[in-house]
């Protein structure tokens, strides 16, 4: 298992991690597998999304606000009752083909790591399986 370390910037906070992973991809030499990518925190979460315009992130952490707001009535005291529920919402988990040493993504995907409780220090957990 591999582990890549991020420092978010922001309670809210979209950061793209497409070519850190892509990166350990490349150093593994596969030439086709998948590639399971997984936070192991409650706040945080994973998506792939646009990453040619940043307005889409902005958008996405917008609607996320209005739907799940920050100072909501929740039941949960800690003060981060929206992250836990915006980051279920989002997912933990993806997975990505590797074909040919490379990420398979779309032309206008990125991966991000998606913080709903920041600033902090996360972690991504990368487990690399080869088909040949």
């Amino acid at each position: 298992m591999e582990k890549i370390d991020i420092q978010t910037r922001k309670r809210i906070d979209f950061i793209e991690i497409t070519n850190q992973i892509e990166q350990i991809v490349k150093n593994k030499n596969i030439k086709s597998g998948l590639c399971f990518i997984f936070v192991p925190h409650t706040t945080c979460g994973l998506t792939i999304n646009e990453n040619a315009d940043p307005s889409v992130r902005k958008d996405i952490i917008e609607k996320l606000s209005q739907l799940i707001p920050e100072n909501g009535n929740y039941s949960h005291t800690e003060g981060n009752a929206d992250s836990h529920i915006k980051s279920s919402i989002i997912g933990h988990s993806l997975t990505v083909f590797i074909e040919n040493n490379s990420l398979q993504l779309g032309t206008w995907q990125g991966i991000y790591l998606c913080e709903f409780d920041g600033p902090r220090t996360r972690q991504v957990w990368l487990k690399i399986i080869s088909s040949i």
